[in-house]
């Protein structure tokens, strides 16, 4: 099979067939009967393709192509949109979400939030997505708090697209002492770099952020409910100022830690 495969590549001067593992970020319909599903994967980075048939009742695999659930894949390169052939179920995660909905909301916000960070198709995001499918699975596991779970993943996948905050030093000048948070200038800011209109939060919060973006949950975890709510809404703006544009499914998202 491998050598007919290499045969088609050498034909084509492309892969016709090929494999790959990936998290369902969204689906939509196309006709009666198929269906158009983006997926984050692991080496080829994000795809859209045709999954034929599978909203039919009889479809062999129609329930495997929902959203949170991380498949094993195999597509046929089209003109336009690749064709889905096979599908096998690696892990489940929106069965463990469905039923908690602070778990759930703070699911559907991490999917939109990798789509939206990986603009281009088919550009490898081995990173995002291993940040993708780890914060998932904390959230299925429900070792954290959902939203301190989903601002780690803010925090952690935009450093990894390049905009990670300032968070112990000025964002301009460096400067150890910090006075406020600037979203415009990076992150923290000290006195002199302080720009109008920047948010003054209480170090403790600072102190979140900065435990959440280095995966220090014993911080994180022991943190107050005031600094969580104060250091959602930091990230959340944050988040949206760098995408240029509002993530939708954070309007449901719970703001207030669960008491």
């Amino acid at each position: 099979m491998e050598a007919f495969h290499a045969g088609l590549q050498t034909k084509l001067g492309k892969v016709s067939l090929y494999r790959d593992e990936g998290v369902v970020l969204r689906t939509h319909k196309l006709g009666e009967a198929d269906r158009i599903i983006t997926v984050l994967t692991k080496r080829t980075g994000k795809i859209r393709g045709v999954a034929k048939g599978v909203r039919r009742t009889s479809s062999r695999f129609g329930a495997r192509l929902e959203p949170f659930t991380h498949v094993d894949l195999q597509l046929h390169t089209g003109r336009t949109l690749d064709v889905v052939t096979q599908v096998e179920t690696i892990r489940p995660y929106g069965e463990a979400l469905v039923a908690d909905y602070p778990r759930y909301t703070a699911g559907v916000a991490m999917l939109e939030t990798a789509d939206r960070l990986i603009a281009g198709e088919k550009e490898p995001a081995l990173r995002q997505f291993l940040l993708l499918v780890g914060g998932l699975r904390a959230l299925a596991a429900a070792e954290h708090e959902a939203r301190l779970v989903l601002d780690a993943y803010f925090l952690r996948s935009l450093a990894v697209a390049g905009y990670a905050p300032a968070l112990d030093a000025c964002a301009r000048c460096q400067a150890t002492s910090v006075r406020a948070f600037a979203i415009v200038a990076g992150g923290v800011v000290c006195g002199n770099c302080r720009p109008a209109g920047a948010a003054v939060p209480e170090g403790e919060t600072l102190a979140l952020m900065l435990a959440l973006l280095k995966g220090d949950w014993a911080v994180a975890d022991a943190s107050e409910a005031r600094h969580r709510t104060e250091c959602s809404g930091l990230v959340a703006a944050y988040l949206q100022w760098h995408l240029e544009h509002g993530i939708r499914s954070l309007r449901h998202v719970e703001r207030e830690p669960a008491t």
